[in-house]
């Protein structure tokens, strides 16, 4: 008999595929998963049907189409006066998540160790497993999510080999200040340690609040991979397009692994993504104030609630804690109270913990939505 072992035995469905089939099976208003109900920009379609139609349709170079590498470098150099050679230190991939997992495959051996920082997004551990390594979950409390770093200090030995960053930060909102990035350079720079930084919300920052890339840093620039979405930051998630950007050595090595994991991500794709920057550089502009608009007008539709909030400072998301509400339940039983007896569904906070807090009340709300579903989730969640 064939005998195959698991090498995630104790991964089942997702939290975001339970509470999505949950959201479908009572027709509820889903904001769980991180994708907006709204269409992307129709010169973006059109961008792309034409890209079709003048026969981008085979294989695109394996590192990316260049005129979307060159538009990322030219939006790095505009917004952190960063300069990235977009030949050698821009990788276009199928995805953050598969950056994600090839950067890891690029730098992980088996018996390496990488730091996770919890909440974290469930991609990561189970990546970092696949590959032989262990994953070292260091949480971080509620309601501010500071990271603890005497507790940094000491999990680190030999074996550290990466540490995970993911600012601005899915799934509490919040965006790494430049004591933080200090922070991490101060506990990093005598070892052997790269630094793996999820931005997929890079132009997804609020109010006063400011996106600091680790390739801004000289001292993180030869050690960081950075990994961004186009699928947050054009509304086209399911086009699952995104990027690695690295020092030129790194990038190497990235692409010696990536080129036999995936050799390239789609083509009409990234011609359509490129003229559409190059045509609309307003989109990214007004990003922010887009998204903003959004968060205020659900938080001003919950504000007579009995839910607590800080509002979120980056991404779209936003927690809400029911202590006032339901405090005897934990966050998942709350969910599908919520999804059951009201009609709309949330993710628990804690499912993005190895081991969440006893008292973490929270759960995430997307409002990457159009404004009727905003108000109409409003309207639920105050009448609870």
């Amino acid at each position: 008999m064939l005998d195959i072992h698991a090498k995630l035995p104790a991964q089942g469905l997702s939290i975001f595929s339970t509470m999505s089939n949950l959201a479908q099976q009572l027709n509820a208003l889903n904001l769980s998963q991180g994708f907006p109900d709204f269409p992307p920009p129709a010169a973006l379609l059109d961008a792309l049907s034409q890209a079709t139609h003048a026969g981008f349709n085979q294989y695109p170079s394996g590192d990316g189409y260049l005129p979307l590498r060159e538009q990322l470098a030219q939006q790095f150099l505009q917004r952190d006066q960063l300069t990235l050679d977009p030949m050698s230190e821009i990788t276009i991939t199928p995805g953050a998540t598969l950056a994600i997992f090839s950067i890891m495959q690029t730098v992980l051996q088996a018996g390496d160790e990488v730091i996770l920082f919890d909440p974290s997004y469930d991609s990561y551990a189970p990546c970092v497993k696949l590959l032989g390594a262990k994953a070292i979950h260091i949480p971080m409390q509620a309601p501010h999510f500071q990271v603890d770093w005497n507790m940094v200090k000491d999990v680190i030995h030999a074996k550290t080999r990466m540490i995970i960053i993911n600012t601005p930060h899915n799934p509490t909102g919040t965006v790494w200040s430049a004591q933080d990035w200090q922070h991490l350079i101060d506990v990093i720079q005598e070892h052997n340690i790269v630094v793996l930084s999820d931005e997929v919300y890079e132009h997804l920052v609020f109010d006063a609040h400011q996106h600091r890339s680790a390739l801004s840093f000289p001292e993180l620039r030869e050690r960081s991979f950075v990994v961004g979405s186009f699928g947050k930051t054009f509304h086209v998630t399911g086009w699952k397009t995104g990027y690695c950007a690295a020092a030129p050595a790194l990038m190497q090595l990235f692409r010696q692994a990536y080129q036999f994991i995936n050799f390239c991500g789609v083509s009409a794709v990234q011609v359509a993504l490129a003229n559409y920057m190059q045509q609309h550089p307003e989109h990214i502009a007004e990003l922010a104030k887009f998204y903003q608009d959004k968060r205020d007008l659900f938080n001003q539709g919950i504000a007579n609630s009995r839910f607590q909030f800080s509002p979120a400072q980056g991404t779209y998301f936003q927690n809400l804690d029911y202590s006032n509400i339901r405090p005897s339940l934990n966050a998942v039983d709350m969910c599908h109270f919520l999804a059951e007896q009201h009609g709309i569904v949330g993710i628990p906070v804690s499912a993005f913990y190895q081991t969440p807090p006893d008292d973490l009340r929270l759960i995430r709300f997307c409002f990457a939505k159009k404004t009727e579903t905003l108000l109409r989730a409003g309207e639920i969640l105050s009448a609870i």
